[in-house]
């Protein structure tokens, strides 16, 4: 996938722009608060639907406007070009793919498959679970179409249970705990099946920016998987009836990064952790280039608070191997260190929301 025109209307100080990025390597730079992260905001909005940067859609919508409009014309892996789009306002939102609305978000995200590095992102091994979480379900949903009706199966009998548990019901409870057993087993099959390929090739990759030997990555199913799941819920019932919701299963679900047998995030400094998460990222990408052909966008912001003069260079040489389509940003062009080996790259300059190739 790639993409071969960007249109951005309304997306912070980005008035009304249109880029023709390079297929391999886009450079984007400027001062702060020029509008060049908005640019990483906008391509992330239409594979994702959502901002990275605000957890509401409104304060990303210009202050002049009342919906914000990104779309794109895309390059696929079979030759083909599809056109999305996606409009939001602060209470709704409308996306069309080849000129045919849906409602799906999954639609665009598997159009446009992305993962991005921002300088929050070693928040994914510090903070709670619901980010991980998040993190495995992208590299499942991409790697396994059945993985989301299933997931979707398990939300709709979670909601129903938790439904009786709260208004006390629990002679109805069976029904959906059938449901849950069946759905939820598949989903934990999907994800352990999932980090099975995705371990060796993130090896691969944190081999090249860190020498750490001992490194292991374990899925935890959300249950004691010592016992049968059907025997966690029958043991948790009187502690889900007094709470209102279930707590053991899949939407429990977390992974541990292990160093030697210890959390990274307890064993690594600050700068090795930033390289853990860059490579799980760049890793889910690669696998999906593997097992599907499918090679997604990565992108960047603020390249340089992220990464230091060596391991940017190791990253622009891998980013130009691995042949995908990346946007990076920086404050200054010497921020991105030397280009001289990068072939078939693009410079964008932004100023005030109006962005220029150089």
């Amino acid at each position: 996938m790639t993409l071969l025109k960007l249109d951005i209307y309304a997306v912070r100080n980005i008035q009304k722009e249109t880029i023709i990025p390079a297929p391999a390597i886009n450079f984007i730079y400027g001062e702060n608060a020029s509008g060049k992260s908005a640019v990483i905001e906008a391509i992330f909005i239409l594979g994702r639907a959502k901002s990275f940067r605000s957890a509401s859609i409104k304060p990303v919508i210009n202050f002049l406007q009342n919906h914000l409009i990104v779309s794109a014309q895309t390059l696929q892996a079979n030759g083909s070009t599809i056109h999305l789009g996606i409009q939001l306002d602060s209470k709704s939102f409308c996306c069309r793919i080849n000129q045919q609305s849906t409602q799906t978000r999954s639609d665009l995200a598997y159009a446009l498959p992305l993962q991005i590095i921002h300088p929050k992102s070693y928040e994914l091994l510090d903070a709670g679970p619901q980010l991980r979480r998040e993190f495995l379900d992208w590299g499942v949903f991409n790697d396994d179409k059945n993985f989301l009706p299933a997931w979707r199966n398990f939300k709709k009998a979670l909601a129903q249970r938790n439904s009786l548990l709260k208004t006390k019901r629990p002679e109805h409870i069976n029904v959906w705990d059938k449901e849950l057993l069946y759905y939820g087993t598949i989903v934990n099959s999907y994800r352990q099946l999932y980090l099975q390929k995705f371990k060796p090739v993130f090896t691969d990759i944190i081999d090249r920016f860190l020498e750490i030997d001992d490194i292991d990555i374990r899925l935890i199913s959300g249950w004691d998987t010592s016992l049968e799941f059907q025997q966690v819920l029958t043991e948790d019932l009187d502690k889900d009836l007094r709470y209102g919701f279930t707590h053991s299963g899949p939407h429990r679900a977390d992974f541990q990064l292990l160093v030697s047998n210890r959390l990274a995030k307890d064993f690594v400094s600050r700068g090795q952790l930033k390289l853990l998460v860059m490579s799980l990222k760049l890793a889910q990408v690669q696998l999906l280039a593997n097992e599907h052909s499918k090679m997604g966008c990565f992108l960047i912001d603020d390249f340089a608070a992220e990464l230091d003069v060596t391991n940017r260079s190791k990253l622009l040489h891998y980013l130009a191997e691995m042949k995908c389509q990346v946007f990076i940003t920086a404050t200054e062009i010497s921020d991105f260190g030397d280009l001289s080996h990068i072939k078939n790259y693009k410079m964008f300059h932004v100023e005030h929301g109006n962005i220029k190739q150089v």
